[in-house]
């Protein structure tokens, strides 16, 4: 069994290289990592909302404590996190932001608007300025939720909770001069809470929310062309559910994801067959009490979600169904502390994308993206991960040459799997590996600036 293991240890450098070009598909090959600094906005924020450019940049607008909570949006220019217009730029402060992007590429956000009565509002970009489309504040009263989304046809839609009517859900378009109502203002039965609007192929627009009026329970609605009318049964959720997110699969088919009270506070998904609704893999497959659901397809089709996982602290998680079982993105639980307001996205090439207000660096705005290791490893040139001894019986010794700033150290198998995880602080530390098995095991060092990988045997 030495020999093999040593025979083994002498192969890795060789395989590590060929595997950098032949499996891409490898999760050794891949990590959640910053998107430019971590904790980049110059200090708190809310309502992280993530969209990508038509040309591929990433942005996200937030509520921005710097300016006393009044709106602030930010992209990367593929080096640093940079100011849209001014930061700020709304007349007050600001809840429940929307970012998105018009089919000519311009950003729009939407937002509870605190100067307005807590109406909707809604601004756009045009290239200097951040402008009002139509007028502030155009919603009847108080909206909580806000949903911003375009319309096949170009035009911006709004979906929120309708203080003006009862706290029920209504959605209006902007149709080049005003907000007009989409169907009836009110539409739902009751108070509609974590209203999500979403288009669907064929254009018509649905919306989804937590309904007051059917014990809390998931319910989505569509417009028919006259009338809202319920998608399936109303309140079709086993129990109570939060954070309903609604998005569509390449075929058409409606999904929401969910807090679901029945399922220990766990994330569930569920989608319309066109008849009834039904689970997509179990309910409840998260770890316990999963917060700020954010449900996106990917462009190969695979429903993706990220939360914050109370499982594991509060930290940024994301799971996809891969057509049998909800698996684990990379690691569960990969920011540094906990991620609030979690907003999920993909790139055009395919890279999942995760916005949030970061604990761990003061809760100011932080994005991460699942991304190749290969990329990020020794870019810290000066930082090299040294493991001692090599090969080991029940501890090691892992020195970096500087001292880790928020850095988290990671052994995981060949297949993968997180085995050991601890956050360090200095620049030696020693772990127990006694309970692994024999074998050959990755250790990766992530933080702030860089990924590393190094490679031990146990014996």
């Amino acid at each position: 069994m030495k020999k093999l293991i040593y025979f083994l240890l002498f192969l890795l450098p060789i395989i590590g290289y060929t595997q950098q070009n032949l499996l891409q598909d490898s999760p050794l090959e891949y990590a959640w990592k910053n998107v430019g600094n971590a904790g980049f906005s110059s200090w708190e924020v809310g309502y992280t909302s993530l969209a990508f450019s038509p040309s591929g940049q990433p942005y996200v607008a937030f509520s921005d404590r710097e300016h006393a909570w009044d709106e602030t949006v930010m992209k990367f220019d593929g080096t640093n996190w940079v100011i849209v217009g001014i930061a700020g730029f709304s007349a007050g402060y600001t809840n429940f932001t929307s970012l998105t992007f018009s089919p000519s590429g311009q950003p729009y956000v939407a937002y509870q608007d605190g100067v307005n009565s807590g109406k909707a509002t809604v601004m756009k970009f045009d290239g200097t300025n951040w402008v009002i489309v139509g007028i502030a504040g155009f919603s009847a009263g108080y909206t909580s939720y806000t949903s911003l989304t375009f319309s096949p046809s170009g035009q911006p839609y709004v979906a929120y909770q309708d203080g003006g009517n009862s706290g029920k859900a209504t959605v209006m378009k902007f149709d080049g001069a005003n907000w007009v109502y989409i169907g009836t203002a009110g539409f739902s039965i009751d108070n509609a809470l974590y209203t999500c609007l979403a288009f669907s192929p064929s254009g018509q627009s649905y919306v989804a929310y937590e309904d007051w009026g059917d014990s809390l329970k998931a319910t989505v609605m569509k417009f028919d062309g006259t009338n809202w009318v319920n998608v399936g049964n109303a309140g079709f959720s086993a129990g109570r559910a939060l954070f309903t997110s609604l998005a569509f699969s390449p075929s058409g088919q409606p999904y929401v994801a969910y807090k679901d009270y029945v399922n220990s506070k766990k994330a569930t998904v569920m989608r319309f067959n066109g008849t009834d609704w039904e689970n997509v893999g179990i309910a409840g497959f998260s770890g316990d009490n999963a917060n700020s659901i954010s449900l996106v397809f990917s462009p190969l089709g695979e429903p993706y979600v990220a939360y914050s996982d109370g499982s594991n602290s509060n930290k940024a998680t994301v799971m996809k169904f891969d057509g049998t079982n909800w698996v684990n993105v990379g690691t569960a639980g990969f920011s540094i502390d906990g991620a609030g307001d979690t907003s999920l996205a993909f790139s055009s090439s395919g890279v999942p994308y995760v916005a949030y207000m970061d604990v761990g660096n003061d809760s100011k705005a932080t994005v991460m993206k699942y991304d190749s290791v290969y990329i990020g490893i020794n870019e810290l040139k000066e930082t090299k991960l040294s493991m001692y001894p090599n090969p080991a019986t029940d501890k090691i010794t892992v020195e970096t040459s500087q001292t880790p700033i928020k850095s988290q150290l990671s052994i995981m198998n060949v297949n993968g799997q997180q085995l050991i995880t601890r956050h360090i602080t200095e620049t030696k530390t020693q772990l127990d590996i006694s309970s692994l098995p024999s074998g050959v095991y990755f250790v990766r060092l992530t933080n702030d600036r860089a990924v590393e990988v190094g490679k031990i045997v146990k014996q």
